[in-house]
């Protein structure tokens, strides 16, 4: 059984795989639809939407967070693109971690990055439903408010307005006590849902079944229209910029910068998910690499300029909205322009969520292919050229959370999945090194020997924290164990695996650019909350309950034996 578990794919045997089984998908695909497809999953609910909650926490410094997530995507992308140079086939970082890890860590890979496809798109679909209220609003549309809102919300409103009356609720409250008092009633219970998060997600569900080139050609021009408006903010915002804005540049300190760090990775996720569609493109082993470095690159930059232009047009304290980008003009009195970004960002977010509904098919047709999911996951739609059956199961899985749960629910819990695949990414590339794949890859991560650097590194880290960090050192001295264990023991995590790093790369010589994208991907992980890390184990518990009960009895690689 063990050897079963761990048993690994070789890339001749999923290149021939992909030759037998592949053949069906179209290869239409070249480096400018890469880079557009990944532009649309990059920009997209985080930086329309959660930029605003970042905003609040972190004030202007939130500029340098994302700088600092936009440098360990780096060293993720250049692993992503090196795996995507030597396996061109669908699957992405479930078909790396087979290469490099055996079937068990395939399969808990494939299932962490349903949290990061189908888990992420059910927020943007929230976030576009509120962009798509909002601009329905300055048309004179109303559409009824329990029809577009959780009903959590309303139920908190309830109770809150009951607690402190209602003249004390503000914001979001106010729309969701409305919610609660004109839903109509089933025995009672009010009926509320987000009926828009849905409904795009059907009709953008819809659009991804009928094709890939039909996909790609909707996403280029949804991705000129959103760089157009990012851009027009910049510029336009730049003109109403108050300095004194940027004072503190850090009102609530690292902690206050950091407690960002799933909003902010948030926005750069969908980098890795154009490597879903390897065996779509045109030269995969050529695309793909420049793809994922050039979308990075450019979303970096507009992420750093729009942060800074949204932080010195208001006050951070006033950026806790869903919709900051339409709020700051409005702010300032720019109504006209609050429009046009109100209805691009309807255009932007669709970009994003059709993006997300093409990978995450993509991933279970893969994970079909090899037995761990049920045959009808990897058919090939005849006419269309599409997975058809795992893209229909895709839209039901987005759509019907969509309508009833909160966004905030689903944030923390995509970073938790998605920095789970890059850790395992970037680790694959060491043993790529190690074994003498690497030799095949087309690309190849810039070899820097760590033998030194690495132990170096956490030498200097552990006398800077003993220097510059007292608070940090005072207050894990007044911490119990089980306070250690709840809120602490990712950091202690953390700094162990970096002690073992040091000893592994002096002993093995490894590649110190994936080794600093393992360690800064958990350490941005030790950053989020443990709530979400329960929520996350109980997800694999789940994932592999189902591997153990069909997967690993349907395994091709143990029929082949």
């Amino acid at each position: 059984m063990k050897k079963q578990l761990f048993r690994k794919k070789s890339v001749d045997q999923i290149l021939s795989d992909s030759a037998t089984h592949g053949s069906g998908l179209a290869k239409v695909l070249g480096v400018r639809d890469l880079v557009s497809l990944g532009i649309a999953a990059i920009v997209g609910a985080g930086i329309f939407s959660t930029i605003g909650l970042a905003s609040f926490n972190g004030g202007p410094a939130v500029s340098l967070l994302f700088l600092f997530v936009a440098f360990a995507c780096v060293f993720t992308a250049l692993s992503y693109a090196q795996f995507a140079s030597t396996v061109p086939v669908s699957g992405s970082a479930y078909t790396y971690a087979y290469v490099a890890f055996g079937e068990l860590f395939a399969w808990i890979i494939g299932w962490a990055l349903v949290l990061e496809y189908a888990v992420s798109n059910m927020v943007v679909a929230i976030s576009w439903s509120q962009y798509f209220v909002s601009m329905c609003a300055g048309f004179g549309i109303l559409i009824p408010k329990w029809l577009t809102m959780a009903p959590s919300y309303a139920l908190e409103a309830q109770e809150k307005m009951l607690s402190v009356g209602v003249d004390k609720l503000e914001g979001i409250d106010k729309i969701a006590i409305q919610a609660y008092e004109t839903a109509p009633r089933i025995a009672g219970v009010p009926i509320i849902f987000d009926l828009p998060a849905g409904l795009i997600t059907v009709l953008v569900t819809a659009l991804v079944y009928i094709g890939i080139k039909e996909s790609q050609r909707a996403s280029n021009i949804m991705v000129l229209i959103k760089i157009g408006i990012i851009v027009a903010v910049i510029v336009g915002g730049a003109f109403f910029i108050k300095p004194e804005n940027w004072t503190p540049f850090a009102p609530n300190g690292v902690r206050g910068v950091m407690s960002g760090i799933a909003a902010v990775f948030f926005a750069f996720i969908g980098f890795d998910s154009i490597s879903t569609t390897a065996e779509e493109c045109k030269n995969p082993q050529r695309d793909l690499p420049r793809a994922m470095i050039y979308c990075l690159v450019i979303c970096a930059v507009l992420y750093v300029l729009i942060s800074l232009v949204l932080t010195g047009m208001v006050n951070y304290t006033s950026l806790n909205v869903k919709d900051p980008l339409a709020y700051v003009f409005e702010y300032v009195g720019f109504d006209y322009m609050a429009g046009i970004v109100s209805v691009t960002s309807v255009i932007a977010i669709t970009s994003a969520l059709l993006v997300y509904q093409l990978a995450q098919p993509r991933i279970w047709m893969t994970m079909s292919r090899d037995g761990l999911l049920w045959k009808r996951f990897s058919t090939i739609h005849p006419k269309y050229k599409t997975p058809s059956f795992a893209t229909i199961v895709t839209g039901i899985v987005v759509a019907v959370p969509a309508l009833f749960f909160k966004m905030d629910f689903f944030v923390d819990l995509t970073s938790v999945g998605t920095f789970f695949a890059f850790i395992l990414v970037c680790g694959g590339v060491l043993y790529m090194d190690k074994t003498g794949i690497s030799a095949r890859s087309k690309f190849r991560v810039p070899y820097i020997n760590g033998k030194y650097l690495v132990g170096l590194g956490f030498i200097v880290a552990l006398v800077l924290v003993f220097l510059y960090g007292r608070d940090s050192l005072n207050e894990w001295k007044t911490l119990g164990t089980k306070d250690v264990l709840l809120h602490k023991s990712l950091i202690v995590v953390f700094w162990g695996t970096w002690a073992v790093m040091s000893v592994l790369t002096f002993k093995h010589n490894f590649s110190l650019l994936p080794v600093i994208g393992i360690l800064i991907n958990l350490y941005l992980m030790s950053q989020l909350g443990a709530s979400n890390w329960i929520i996350f184990v109980l997800w694999l518990l789940v994932g592999l309950a189902i591997y153990f009960i069909y997967g690993y009895k349907h395994s091709k690689l143990r029929t082949q034996d």
